[in-house]
């Protein structure tokens, strides 16, 4: 069986129905239940919903063969995994925003409110800036508002929410995307029907362009 971790949620849904589409199918998913696994063993896979930011962990260490993660999660936590595909969907960005009027002095130490505190630090080292991360895990977008900090670092879909407190993006860090991931070892042992899902989500990536 090839272990399959879904993050659930409407993202999970759309990966899943990317899977359906590819021949790997499991009709007991679709079922109005609260059952967490699932199973259709005439294909040989294996479904699971786990919480998005835990996707990359349970197939780093081998509970999941291969698994579907947003790049802020690999980016954030550099898990020991392979990256295999860019599913080209939960497209959005992480970015800097600050209040409307932010006017950055590089003569002072940067106050920089995230949940996202290793891309950060990676990504104001190498701009050799001084920073202080105050890592936060509720509503980011408070913090400069309350002078708790001078910027943000986050993720940006639509902006309206930056917009409604007054508060604009000045610097895109990196974009954002799903990712098709596999356990090392499993990618060297399960390789044929991994290597399967990799050339049907390939080819349908190739037919929508």
């Amino acid at each position: 069986m090839l272990n399959i971790a879904l993050p659930k949620g409407r993202l999970g849904e759309k990966v899943y129905a990317m899977f359906e589409a590819a021949g790997f199918e499991c009709p007991s998913i679709k079922e109005s239940n609260r059952k967490l696994i699932f199973e259709n063993q005439a294909v040989g896979v294996r479904y699971f919903w786990v919480k998005p930011s835990d996707v990359a962990i349970y197939v780093e260490r081998g509970a999941a063969d291969i698994g579907v993660a947003g790049k802020d999660i690999l980016l954030e936590y550099e898990p020991d995994i392979y990256e295999l595909f860019d599913l080209d969907i939960g497209k959005c960005r992480m970015a800097v925003a600050a209040k409307n009027d932010f006017r950055d002095d590089p003569q002072k130490t940067l106050r920089v409110a995230t949940k996202f505190s290793n891309i950060a630090r990676n990504y104001y080292t190498s701009q050799g800036r001084d920073i202080d991360i105050i890592h936060l895990n509720g509503s980011i977008e408070i913090a400069p508002i309350l002078g708790l900090s001078d910027v943000i670092v986050d993720i940006v879909e639509t902006g309206t929410t930056l917009k409604e407190n007054n508060l604009s993006v000045y610097e895109t860090i990196v974009p954002i995307s799903a990712r098709l991931i596999a356990n090392k070892a499993s990618y060297k042992f399960k390789s044929e029907p991994i290597e399967a899902i990799l050339q049907s989500f390939a080819r349908m990536a190739k037919e929508q362009k």
